[in-house]
């Protein structure tokens, strides 16, 4: 066997979106935008849940935890994205590379299985009212937090070991605006039958199993939601998972796109618009749709700002 003229690559170009003058400034003027957004409006939220005492329900420590998910799942890529616009250098280092497809990897992980706790706090809350208080506890809660934030961890663990045992030699130009585990595929160049089969299978417990679990419970929720008598009631109760659903349907839509499918299929303009879907867009509107479309949140945010007002005009009698 002849041996083969291998480099070790020690960076990576990030090719981006587009070179030509004339898109850049619109391409950063739109994702700064959907960035500061996403801070400003997860932010808020955030704040809203922990300020105001009516909204310290299990239902909004999830959501403010996925709020939390978003921004940093955000921050991961779009700064360097931002930074790499304008840059005649869009190198990163092998290192830098790794490090984000983990961080990114990790926050996806969270997400998917954080919005199928969601689902399954929902399906308590409207199936099993009764027994709410003692089944969606404190403990209860930090314990599916906490199953959230292991099973992305060691979902991105196993993803940029393997990742990393990947060999580069042709070329270190990644024509993506960030590090992640397709475009990388497609630029090594030894085998990634192993990579690709742990996609599909791993990759199917840490996405597919929340989906169905969520599947599953949304199809017993509208089950019992029709049994109400009331239409008042069966409004209330579809309008606090309708947000949920919105939020579920964009974020699994643009994952499944995007990595279940041979890398062989794989298509510059396609993937990098689902790519923008999940990395800039969802997180930018999961706090509109948890806020636009909710009554409590509203009132706690005119609350909050009723009482910001009234201590200024205090302050200043």
């Amino acid at each position: 066997m002849e041996p083969q003229n291998w480099t070790t690559v020690t960076e990576f170009l990030l090719l981006g979106f587009s070179d030509i003058p004339q898109h850049q400034i619109p391409l950063f003027l739109l994702f700064l935008s959907l960035y500061i957004i996403n801070l400003l409006g997860n932010t808020t939220m955030i704040s809203l849940v922990a300020t105001d005492h009516h909204l310290h329900t299990p239902m909004y420590f999830f959501i403010s935890n996925l709020a939390f998910v978003d921004m940093c799942f955000s921050s991961v890529v779009i700064p360097q994205m931002l930074t790499n616009i304008f840059s005649e250098n869009k190198s990163i280092s092998y290192a830098a590379c790794m490090t984000q497809l983990s961080f990114f990897i990790t926050f996806a992980g969270i997400e998917g299985t954080l919005l199928a706790v969601m689902a399954y706090d929902r399906y308590v809350a409207i199936c099993d009212p009764l027994h709410y208080p003692m089944l969606m506890n404190k403990r209860t809660c930090l314990c599916l937090l906490g199953l959230c934030w292991l099973s992305g961890t060691l979902n991105s663990l196993l993803h940029t070991i393997l990742t990393c045992h990947l060999s580069f030699c042709s070329s270190n130009k990644i024509h993506h605006f960030f590090c992640d585990v397709p475009p990388l595929l497609k630029l090594s160049c030894t085998d990634t039958f192993l990579n690709e089969l742990v996609i599909f299978t791993e990759g199917t417990l840490i996405d597919m199993v929340p989906f169905l679990f969520i599947i599953i419970s949304y199809i017993r929720i509208i089950t019992t939601v029709l049994k109400v008598s009331s239409v008042s009631g069966r409004s209330k109760a579809f309008s606090t998972c309708s947000s949920h659903i919105a939020t579920v349907t964009l974020y699994f839509g643009s994952i499944f796109f995007m990595y279940f499918r041979p890398s062989s299929s794989y298509s510059l303009e396609y993937d990098r618009v689902a790519s923008v879907m999940y990395t800039a867009v969802t997180p930018m509107l999961n706090s509109f749709i948890y806020s636009l479309r909710n009554k409590d949140v509203k009132v706690a945010l005119k609350r909050v700002i009723s009482e910001k007002i009234l201590q200024k005009v205090c302050s200043v009698a």
